[in-house]
């Protein structure tokens, strides 16, 4: 498969150099860096940045009437 991705150029002279001195192509060289990458450990969670916590029954709705609370005492003037 073909596709298109940015590599900083001291990046991608590094591993073109790297390729040469093993006598790869710089096609053979990112698929074992990638494959190497790949096979070696992975994170507990995925997502961004963090998984969510998990909450009790009821707690969003305390979190957000709380948030809702706070906010209603600012003075919208003030902030203008």
């Amino acid at each position: 498969m073909k596709t298109t991705v940015e590599i900083p150029d001291r990046l991608f002279r590094e591993a073109k150099t790297a390729a040469a001195n093993r006598g790869l192509s710089l096609r053979v060289f990112l698929t074992e860096a990638l494959q190497e990458k790949l096979a070696g450990p992975r994170l507990h969670h995925t997502g961004w940045p963090v998984p969510p916590p998990q909450l009790a029954k009821g707690e969003v709705r305390r979190i957000q009437a709380t948030i809702d609370g706070e906010f209603s005492r600012v003075d919208v003037e003030a902030w203008k």
